[in-house]
């Protein structure tokens, strides 16, 4: 029977399994991801949704109220943690997870109409969640506007709005927030002491490439850099994705997220070396260049150099090189 009910759509990833089956073997490997879509699975249960179907590396699931789906996505994160190679073995986790290279997770949810018929899921809402998995890097949350605005004052307080993001396959961008933090941890000390205390006023990012020079910082901020005209920072490459990489402030400093399928290279200085991003996420600071979809080192990529700029220094500045 078909029918049409309102409904919170999540889709849920795994990234890294690629490593695993190359480091651990099939055997071991096919253990530890089966292992933790199990425990994606019993989080969705546990907060009153329905698993529609497993996807490989993950899955899809509905709810009744986005409530319940931002609670869902908070439990798999914190599931996830627990299979990061601990310091004993933790009981009711394979040995294989326990030393395996560790698994990163995106989640992206929306709400709206969805069509359900012979133990699927159709519509714009399923879409729209399954594309932001897209623009998520590794262990975020992505939502709409409405999951947002669906929660509580205090869950509020831990979305950031990305602004109006270009999905892929859409005509019309989509309003994204993003999901911080966890629900009991940000504000505890961790394991390498205490949090450093959050910069209330960001400091300011500079970009060059070709003649478009430009410079981002507060209400400006996040940066996306991409090939689609919708993006902040739009770089018209083929090697470019639609929407490449991500700039935001976060925890005081400058992070770039990849979020493309070729990847996001950071070279800090000319004779330094090169990180690469695969839906990661690294630390910008000082000046160097990033490349997007290819190395920096080569001559005929897309790349961009960054500067991160102190606005407390009032002495005039010389305009910033970078020799590849």
């Amino acid at each position: 029977m078909t029918q049409i009910l309102q409904r919170t759509v999540l889709f849920a990833d795994l990234r890294g399994s690629t490593a695993l089956y190359e480091t651990l073997g099939n055997a071991e490997a096919t253990t530890v991801v089966t292992h933790s879509v199990a425990l994606l699975a019993h989080v969705v249960t546990s907060c009153r949704g329905t698993v529609v179907k497993t996807l490989g590396d993950g899955l899809m699931a509905v709810f009744e109220n986005p409530i319940e789906a931002v609670s869902a996505a908070d439990g798999m994160h914190e599931s996830l943690d627990r299979i990061v190679p601990p310091a004993a073995p933790a009981a009711g986790v394979p040995a294989a997870a326990q030393r395996s290279p560790v698994l990163k997770l995106q989640v992206g949810l929306a709400h709206g109409e969805v069509v359900a018929m012979s133990g699927d899921c159709f519509g714009d809402a399923v879409n729209v969640a399954a594309r932001l998995l897209d623009h998520a890097g590794d262990n975020e949350t992505l939502t709409t506007a409405t999951v947002f605005s669906a929660q509580d004052a205090e869950s509020s307080a831990r979305f950031r709005s990305l602004d109006r993001v270009q999905l892929r396959g859409r005509v019309e961008p989509v309003h994204v927030y993003l999901l911080e933090g966890r629900r009991f941890g940000d504000t505890a000390a961790t394991a390498y002491g205490d949090l450093l205390p959050t910069a209330t006023e960001p400091e300011g990012i500079r970009l060059a490439w070709l003649d478009l020079n430009r410079v981002y910082a507060g209400p400006s901020l996040p940066v996306v850099l991409g090939r689609s005209p919708q993006a902040t920072y739009c770089i018209d490459d083929s090697r470019v994705s639609r929407s490449h990489a991500r700039i935001d402030w976060h925890g005081g400093a400058f992070q770039l997220t990849d979020l493309s399928y070729n990847g996001t290279y950071v070279r800090f200085s000319s004779d330094s070396e090169i990180v690469q991003l695969r839906r990661g996420t690294c630390t910008l600071h000082g000046s160097g260049a990033i490349g997007l979809g290819a190395s920096p080192v080569d001559p005929t990529s897309p790349c961009v150099r960054f500067e991160v700029m102190k606005f407390s220094d009032t002495q005039p500045q010389a305009p910033f090189e970078f020799n590849r």
